[in-house]
């Protein structure tokens, strides 16, 4: 359930666009974004060997980082102006393999407080199936990027 109403400003969505942007780890993973609007945003990341395990599926890891930032894209759509996002923590469970040719992130704020955004993050393959799931608590932090980083994070 997505309680935020508000439509994403092209202001907001170019500044979460640009952040994207920046994400190393996923993009050098191959992720993207596949869509974005008020309290939610889908993520894909394709299969090859940087995101494989042993076994030929996707890694746990690579998933967690996938429905991580997915969930903390979909809280910075709702965070207050001139906010950044930070993961306080997450539960993640693996409910089956992951496979095929793609992943999709489709994360949702469930709850966006003053102190705390909570999110619910769903992972599928290729076919559709429920892969992995997650919760996350997010913290909004004021954001100072004029030196290109985040220094209250520090």
């Amino acid at each position: 359930m997505n309680v935020v109403k508000n439509a994403l400003s092209a202001e907001r969505r170019e500044s979460i666009v640009a952040s994207f942007a920046k994400q190393g780890v996923l993009l050098g993973m191959g992720g993207r974004m596949a869509s974005l609007d008020t309290g939610q945003c889908a993520l894909e990341l394709p299969f090859g060997d940087a995101v494989a395990q042993r076994h030929g599926f996707f890694a746990g890891g690579a998933i967690g980082t996938l429905a991580d930032v997915a969930g903390g894209y979909a809280a910075m759509s709702v965070a207050p102006a001139g906010h950044d996002v930070l993961t306080l923590e997450y539960k993640i469970n693996f409910l089956r393999p992951a496979t095929g040719a793609m992943l999709t992130a489709r994360a949702t704020v469930l709850r966006a407080g003053r102190s705390a955004i909570i999110t619910r993050v769903d992972v599928v393959d290729s076919e559709d199936r429920l892969c992995a799931a997650m919760q996350q608590t997010i913290v909004p932090a004021l954001a100072d990027d004029s030196a290109g980083t985040t220094e209250t994070f520090r």
